[in-house]
């Protein structure tokens, strides 16, 4: 669980009782940052307008990077030789549909899936499309930087929907899995964040991938390098959060305000100020839940997990995280972004074909296909929306960069296909279309914003609905319709 510098809100005092500020210190033994409070705004005079929800839950794929739809559900077979790549398409189980040669196990479920190959936004710089894709806004805030999150950054989804859905279980909402997204040199990527909501608000995180600046993909089968291919780095270790309690304390020790008293002592003015924070006490049980839980440590806990399904999704890092997110869906979290591989991952300027066929397209197709089978048999699918997109597409040309050795794609952001299934979705649905190069929407444009919108609706979150700043002043969570005819 990431933990960063700890702040609070300032809110009218709750009255936290002494046992609750007992148990909030309990938490802060546990390392987990208090800068996660979810501050939750009563939602009843909202809830009275609320429609039905699509969905119960929602798993956004992250491709950092930028999937490159030419070599994956928009090709162009007609185009010329430098447009059309080395892939041939090949038919699904619907009807006129046709996707890359290379993910045969999608072809095969086309029936649960739907494509919109007509998304777009101006941005082809990669900070810039990550906050775009990630806050579902084509403009960027004033003040962005990409060079680092700000706090004058949109709200990411994630964010959104971990301040303004009502907890299950206790459980945070929203959790981000398995790692922040990171630039090779270090910089951490804005868009995933709380932004202008402020850091307090920031979606949970869970860290269980290590992140090496210049390997790529789902290892240890798939780890590579961009320019070489394969590489094999044996101290890469696919871990889950570190849920346990300090040594020589149990959960009921946790909770008993006597033998904390002395331990808590020094962060008393801490958590006096915390407690001024409505927001406070729904931390403080989502953290006790995430400890106390048996299902929620077993939904971390790889090795509990039927080895049939293991060896379905994949024994690499994409298939342990759909598998993981999942399982976190069963024991009641509503929303979880996966990010399928760190920053840069899908960024094939070079070398493009062989990364794709034999290091990026294979993991993919198997754990994402698996996934769907998955929540078919357990009765979950039509209530679980998937999306899975990236910051931007990859151009209709292929080039060949100054000293590489083998062609690849550059970044595209006025076209990108994205994929949807489950949560309603019309499978074998396609919404959109781009020109004969693949290049610009020519039928149905999309917006990151009707995107976010479809994300929201499906979660149930009122048209109404707003967000707020730290200083109270409202902001519309909705900023488009969502995707017509996709449901």
């Amino acid at each position: 669980m990431t933990r960063q510098k700890a702040s609070c809100l300032c809110h009218p005092a709750m009255g936290l009782s002494r046992r609750a500020a007992i148990q909030a210190g309990a938490v802060g033994l546990l390392g987990l940052g208090i800068n996660h409070i979810a501050a939750l705004r009563s939602l009843a005079a909202a809830e009275s307008k609320q429609p039905a929800p699509r969905a119960k839950s929602v798993i956004y794929i992250f491709l950092s990077g930028g999937l490159a739809q030419h070599e994956t559900f928009d090709m162009k077979p007609d185009a010329p030789a430098e447009v059309r790549g080395e892939f041939a398409p090949i038919a699904t189980q619907t009807a006129g549909l046709h996707i890359c040669e290379h993910l045969p196990e999608l072809a095969r479920r086309s029936q649960r899936w739907a494509l919109v190959r007509s998304l777009t936004h101006p941005h082809n710089d990669h900070s810039a499309g990550h906050h775009v894709m990630l806050t579902g806004r084509t403009s960027l805030p004033a003040g962005f930087d990409g060079n680092k999150p700000s706090h004058t950054d949109w709200p990411s989804m994630a964010a959104i929907a971990n301040e303004l859905l009502p907890p299950r279980n206790n459980l945070p909402p929203a959790i981000v899995l398995p790692e922040k997204l990171v630039h090779r040199t270090g910089r951490v990527i804005p868009g995933q964040f709380a932004g202008q909501m402020g850091q307090h608000r920031d979606p949970w995180f869970l860290e269980m991938s290590p992140y090496h600046p210049q390997h790529y993909g789902a290892y240890p089968e798939y780890l590579f390098e961009h320019a070489t291919g394969k590489v094999d780095e044996g101290n890469l270790v696919f871990q889950a959060p570190h849920l346990s309690l300090p040594q020589g304390l149990d959960l009921p020790r946790v909770l008993n305000r006597v033998s904390l008293r002395d331990t808590l002592e020094k962060q008393v003015q801490f958590y006096d100020a915390a407690m001024e924070d409505q927001a406070f006490d729904r931390y403080r049980q989502a953290a006790i839940a995430l400890l106390s839980n048996g299902q929620v440590h077993d939904a971390f806990d790889l090795s509990k997990a039927d080895s049939k399904w293991l060896d379905r999704y994949g024994r690499n890092s994409f298939g342990w995280s759909l598998l993981i997110a999942r399982q976190l869906l069963e024991v009641g979290v509503r929303l979880v972004q996966v990010n399928l591989g760190n920053n840069e991952t899908w960024d094939t300027h070079q070398s493009a074909f062989p990364n794709l066929k034999n290091l990026l397209l294979p993991p993919l197709d198997r754990a994402l296909s698996a996934l769907l089978d998955d929540l078919q048999a357990r009765g979950l699918l039509d209530e679980t929306l998937i999306v899975m997109g990236s910051e931007f597409g990859r151009t209709p040309k292929i080039s060949t960069l100054p000293g590489a050795t083998l062609p690849g794609r550059d970044h595209w952001g006025a076209s990108q296909t994205v994929f949807l299934a489950g949560g309603g979705v019309r499978g074998g649905t396609v919404i959109g279309a781009t020109d004969k190069i693949g290049a610009y929407p020519v039928e149905a444009p999309q917006k990151p914003e009707n995107l976010a919108a479809t994300i929201y609706e499906a979660l149930g979150l009122p048209r109404d609905l707003v967000w707020r700043d730290p200083a109270g002043r409202p902001h519309s969570v909705y900023e488009a319709d969502a995707i017509r005819g996709i449901m």
